[in-house]
């Protein structure tokens, strides 16, 4: 009981600690986009300014807008540890939060009908935090079968009509398909690789940025 109430105090204070940060953050209006993910926004086997969300920013930057791209990605989370740290790895200054989750899921087999009522947890609790979200998927291959290939991929695309958010299903594209753009494990990107996710990317982004102004209170 003891080591419950010791979290429960730390939760708070933390929470606290956010709030009182994000009333003076970005006072130049700088946007923040907050990158929930696993290992592709953690930057997996790449130094830090080679990892998809420094190369984000540097890309947005270069078409003029003012942001910066935060990275709370954790290498193996599913949906459903994203889910369960939402509230916390998404600062309360953030304009647009990219939800990356699904590879994982992916990985280890998990129902689509699953990730799907995950992802819908956390756009849930960014809404109600009056953070807009933009919903980032991967494509199954192949070999997980042709059933379990189109349930997953529908997740991202049908969830974001529903929620009226925007959608981007693909992630990697043809950097999936390409061993010289990724790492030795066949996964992750390489720096070549993750320049051309960005490139992919960093319009999409930009226009979800343009679409939806900062509306939290």
């Amino acid at each position: 009981m003891r080591g419950l109430i010791g979290r429960a105090l730390l939760a708070g204070s933390l929470v606290l600690g956010l709030a009182e940060e994000a009333k003076a953050a970005q006072p130049d209006g700088t946007l923040v986009v907050t990158m929930l993910g696993d290992s592709l926004t953690a930057g997996y086997g790449l130094r830090a300014k080679d990892a998809i969300p420094a190369r984000l920013q540097a890309a947005l930057q270069a078409r003029g807008l003012k942001v910066v791209v935060r990275p709370a990605g954790v290498s193996g989370d599913t949906s459903a540890d994203g889910l369960a740290r939402a509230d916390f790895s998404v600062r309360p200054d953030t304009d647009l939060c990219l939800v990356v989750l699904g590879g994982n899921d992916l990985l280890q087999g998990i129902e689509p009908r699953t990730m799907k009522a995950n992802l819908e947890g956390i756009l849930s609790k960014l809404k109600a935090r009056h953070i807009a979200a933009m919903l980032v998927g991967v494509k199954a291959p192949p070999t997980m079968g042709a059933g379990y290939a189109r349930e997953f991929d529908a997740v991202v695309p049908d969830l974001g009509r529903a929620e009226h958010v925007p959608a981007y299903p693909d992630l990697l594209g043809k950097v999936a398909l390409d061993r010289s753009l990724n790492q030795g494990d066949g996964v992750h990107p390489n720096p070549q690789g993750v320049q051309l996710v960005v490139g992919r990317l960093a319009p999409a982004v930009a226009a979800a940025l343009k679409s939806e102004p900062r509306s939290r209170p």
